[in-house]
């Protein structure tokens, strides 16, 4: 039976009228993010992320990558749950104990803020999982990065996993091949490695995460051939052999306050400061590939890094009525 033409014309209509729909499947979950979650439960909350962040990173500009590092190592641990910002109680052992994040990882106090701010707004409806992810963006763009829509949705674990914290998150002195399966592990692939490698164009690392490379980097004395000698003589002045383990030292010696493509640039030069920002280039011919095309161009950077990051949000988040939305991010709700 023929269908009217005025029926077409209204159908056609309506569906070039509908929305597009900006969901992103969860990797491990039954659920769907999308940026539009607190549209109408919370219409400021991005408003309010942005604007604590930013006033964080006017007082303290090391601000920004300690929350994309926050972010990265919740993700990585059960997903991005916000299990990292949980304290020690009679259930939990915190993953703040763990090697990656003690003494190490910080912005904590912060995400409480705009926990409390969000709170005071909308209460038990923004999840610390989505504040960090928000955190992250807005760390990004606020040091002159990519900017990108933030699937939200996520909410809060219930408890910590120390010894997923320990072995999950790839280490500075892990080779290539296992920081890739560590990836892999997680939905991600190579050129998510690479790209996301490059938010190490801003923040610092400890003197401990990088010594072997000064002074016994396989075991026979010698310092890493893949080191530029001249960079190496100067960190060694403030990373001994012994003692100033938690001297801090610029991931990007160029712009360490600047989100850009130096990174990259560095790595070309052998002054990757981490041996596994180094073996981006040294031991894998397409990661190596990689790490020239966003030498030379940024916006391919800018473009890949907003991409994987929307990729990595997605780990396994808790959707649905799985978790709960946590009043205080440092502790689950039934521990009032």
């Amino acid at each position: 039976m023929a269908v009217p033409l005025n029926i077409l014309i209204v159908a056609v209509s309506l569906i070039a009228l509908s929305p597009l729909c900006l969901c992103s499947k969860a990797y491990g979950s039954g659920g769907y993010l999308f940026p539009q979650f607190y549209d109408h439960s919370c219409p400021k909350a991005q408003e309010i992320v942005q604007s604590i962040v930013a006033k964080a990173f006017a007082q303290d500009p090391r601000m920004p990558a300690s929350l994309l590092r926050l972010h990265f190592h919740d993700c990585f641990v059960k997903g991005c749950d916000a299990s990292i910002l949980l304290d020690n109680s009679g259930t939990i052992i915190s993953e703040k104990r763990s090697n990656p994040n003690r003494n190490s990882a910080r912005g904590f106090e912060l995400i409480e803020e705009i926990k409390h701010a969000l709170e005071q707004e909308c209460p038990e409806t923004v999840s610390c999982a989505d504040i960090l992810a928000l955190g992250a963006r807005d760390s990004t763009v606020i040091t002159g990065g990519p900017s990108w829509e933030v699937p939200l949705g996520r909410r809060d674990a219930r408890g910590a996993s120390l010894s997923g914290s320990n072995n999950d998150i790839p280490a500075p002195n892990n080779t290539f091949q296992t920081i890739l399966t560590k990836f892999k592990r997680q939905g991600l692939n190579l050129v998510d490695l690479v790209s996301l490698s490059g938010s190490h164009t801003i923040g610092n690392s400890r003197c401990t995460s990088f010594r072997q490379r000064l002074y016994n980097q396989s075991g026979n004395g010698k310092p890493d051939e893949s080191l530029n000698q001249n960079y190496a003589y100067v960190l060694r002045k403030q990373c001994p052999r012994s003692g100033g383990d938690q001297n801090l030292f610029f991931l990007d010696l160029a712009t360490p306050f600047k989100f850009d493509n130096h990174y990259f640039k560095n790595l070309i030069m052998y002054k990757g400061l981490l041996s596994s920002d180094e073996v981006l280039f040294t031991k894998n011919k397409e990661s190596r590939e990689l790490v020239k095309l966003y030498a030379e161009n940024q916006e391919a950077f800018f473009e890949q890094f907003a991409k994987s990051m929307v990729r990595m949000g997605n780990i396994s988040p808790l959707t649905g009525a799985r978790g709960e939305i946590r009043r205080i991010c440092r502790r689950v709700n039934h521990a009032y």
